[in-house]
């Protein structure tokens, strides 16, 4: 059926539908017009492509209506209709979802989200159908979508030819950011379209490196060596074909020093030494040279960058029992610190009879980390120091030295051994002792310590790092940090009544009553003994005289005193070298009627010179092998009465 223009009639009512769609977009036009006559200063200039769209943003849609020309829109014929089979209804509309998918424009479904490459399109919506769409309607609706980029046109100075002009890129960043907004008031039952949420100004750079280098600073190379990557690559071609920090900077991704030196330190290769050190250096005598040294600042500062170590150190009269405590952590690793220490000096005072198992059982307990370094006996006085693995090839040759304090005496009871070395530059002497006991034989204990610091020759190959602070007629002079632990057998010049009633009415931890009657005290702060020592504050109750797996004091007849038999004390050539961290006592262990005691330090290590006799890493291999073979075969057996523990409890249903 034709009209009187020529036209068919549903060609005619495909036309109107297509001029009412052109309106709406003419329309939108006008708006962004305004819009950039705002942005141009209304003098015709065309905007800036550079202009942020969050300040196109900011205007509304009824000012992008105004000043947008209108261009007319030229009728064109209806494509002839193509025959084809009979569609049911479901091809029908998948062949229309597939239209709207395969457009230019991009088209999307009312009912999803905005897409962030919508065009001026998608903000004007169409009329919708109803019932069965004719042939002719999805030719109509192409035709009108693609002639609508032409009807734009831009502000006198603009080109807006088939939407490629400036102008016509920002109306469609406009309209894909308000086309929600406009679809959700013209439909009642679309979903509301929000914008995107741009932010304000620019987001300042992320650095390529996000880490600390003071986090980690073990997996450092020598200074001497920095150059060794450069020269290696333009002499071998490549640094190393383990996994480096190359790979993560080289594709441009974020990394981190601390995950990279991890990973070096985990799968790279060991520091390069050049020939020359390797010629110059031996580890029986090293280099002299400062910056080769192997117990100079660098090598210092790579394993201590801050100097100072940690030393435990532990003494414990053992009253000659054969057996051991069954677990000994609690003693040696105790839970207030956090980390382990880097040496542990253990002084026994009438030991076991079996020294050899008494090692065993502290290499077991210590675990792999850690290795003996050297041990002496003087009868029944027992002394062992254990180091960290790693350090063992910055230690000197170990000496040591004995005095026995009783005239005649078949069994050595009573006496002092001491033991020293040198820790880079910094040297050590450990000494542990058993004075006269006897509560009021304080003369007799006073002459058993002049005795030991006059007798003990130490020390004997390894120089003085100071010969000019040293004393000939004091051993305690001639070394950097000294410790002295023991039983001292110092007692509390009070009766049992009095000293029962002070420690059940005060805590643990105060005990400043009972330390007024100390005889060691007094004697100290007259400087008749242990001149230049210091203590630490004690916090923990006497540490003898205990019944036998008990915590009760003596109750036998003699109503022994308890008092604080067991000290460690501590002396320094240099001020504040020292620091007392912990001191207490190991209430746990009752094999003895002494409680073990124990004290931690912070020790401050000074850098050294390879001109001294070192220990060139030798350590007691066999016992090493047996502590790690028992720990292992004690950790196999815990698993084991674990499993079978699991294994053995039945659920029955009745």
């Amino acid at each position: 059926m034709s009209t009187p223009n020529g036209f068919p009639q549903h060609s005619r009512m495909c036309l109107t539908r297509s001029m009412e769609g052109g309106a709406v977009q003419d329309l939108q036009a006008k708006k962004a017009g305004k819009a950039a006559k705002k942005e141009t200063g209304g003098d015709g200039t065309p905007p800036k492509i550079g202009t942020p769209i969050s300040e196109t943003l900011k205007l509304l849609p009824e000012d992008l209506k105004a000043n947008m020309k209108i261009r007319s829109i030229t009728p064109r014929p209806p494509r002839k209709p193509r025959l084809e089979r009979a569609a049911s209804l479901d091809e029908k509309s998948w062949r229309k979802w597939r239209r709207f998918r395969t457009s230019q424009e991009s088209l999307t479904d009312p009912n999803e989200t905005s897409s962030s490459n919508g065009s001026l399109q998608e903000a004007s919506p169409s009329p919708p159908t109803r019932g069965r769409a004719s042939p002719c309607n999805p030719c109509c609706q192409q035709d009108s979508l693609h002639s609508s980029p032409d009807a734009l046109e831009a502000s006198p100075g603009g080109k807006s030819r088939g939407g490629t002009s400036d102008l016509g890129k920002r109306a469609s960043e406009i309209s894909s950011a308000f086309g929600g907004l406009l679809r959700g008031k013209a439909f009642a039952g679309g979903k509301p379209r929000l914008s995107q949420i741009m932010p304000a100004r620019p987001l300042p750079p992320m650095e390529l490196n996000v880490a600390s280098h003071s986090l980690r600073t073990a997996n450092r190379i020598d200074s001497d060596c920095l150059d060794y990557r450069h020269y290696s690559q333009h002499k071998f071609g490549r640094v190393s074909s383990s996994l480096s920090d190359s790979r993560l900077q080289g594709n441009g991704t974020l990394y981190d020093n601390c995950s990279t030196d991890s990973m070096k330190s985990t799968f790279s290769v060991l520091t390069p030494i050049r020939a020359k050190d390797v010629r110059s250096r031996s580890y029986l005598e090293g280099s002299l040279l400062a910056s080769g040294a192997l117990m100079g600042a660098e090598e210092l500062s790579r394993y201590f960058p801050d100097r100072n170590m940690g030393i435990f150190v532990a003494t414990w009269n053992m009253q000659g029992q054969k057996e051991l405590p069954v677990n000994l952590d609690d003693f040696l690793l105790p839970t207030d610190p956090d980390f382990a220490q880097d040496m542990y000096v253990i002084g026994v005072q009438e030991g076991c009879p079996d020294r050899r198992e008494w090692e065993i059982r502290l290499q077991e307990t210590l675990g792999p980390h850690y290795v003996l370094l050297h041990s002496a006996a003087h009868g029944v006085l027992y002394m062992s120091v254990f180091i960290r693995r790693d350090l063992i090839w910055f230690c000197s040759e170990v000496e040591y030295a004995t005095v026995t304090t009783r005239i005649v005496s078949q069994i050595k009871t009573k006496g002092a051994l001491g033991i020293s070395f040198t820790f880079f530059g910094t040297s050590f002497l450990f000494i542990t002792s058993h004075f006269t006991s006897g509560d009021s034989k304080v003369n007799e204990r006073k002459l058993d310590y002049n005795k030991t610091i006059q007798a003990l020759t130490l020390p004997k190959n390894v120089p003085d790092t100071n010969p000019y602070r040293s004393s000939s007629s004091d051993v305690t002079t001639r070394f950097d940090e000294v410790f002295w632990f023991g039983d001292f057998n110092f007692r509390l010049n009070k009766d049992r009544e009095t000293v029962d009633s002070i420690l059940n009415q005060h805590p643990d931890t105060d005990v400043s009553k009972l330390l007024v009657y100390d005889q060691l005290t007094s004697e100290m702060s007259r400087g008749s003994i242990f001149k230049g020592f210091q203590e630490a504050d004690i916090h923990f109750r006497p540490s003898y005289k205990f019944d036998i797996g008990k915590d009760s004091y003596d109750s036998t007849s003699k109503q022994r005193t308890p008092s604080y038999t067991d000290r460690v004390v501590f002396r320094s050539r240099y001020k504040d070298d020292i620091q007392a961290v912990k001191y207490s006592s190991c209430p746990v262990i009752r094999t003895s009627d002494h409680r073990p005691v124990f004290a931690l330090f912070r020790v401050r290590v000074r850098p050294g010179r390879d001109n001294i006799p070192l220990a060139a890493g030798l350590f007691d291999r066999d016992l090493y092998l047996i502590g790690i073979r028992r720990r292992a075969t004690r950790e196999l057996l815990k698993r084991r009465e674990q499993k079978d523990q699991r294994s053995s409890s039945i659920c029955s249903i009745s």
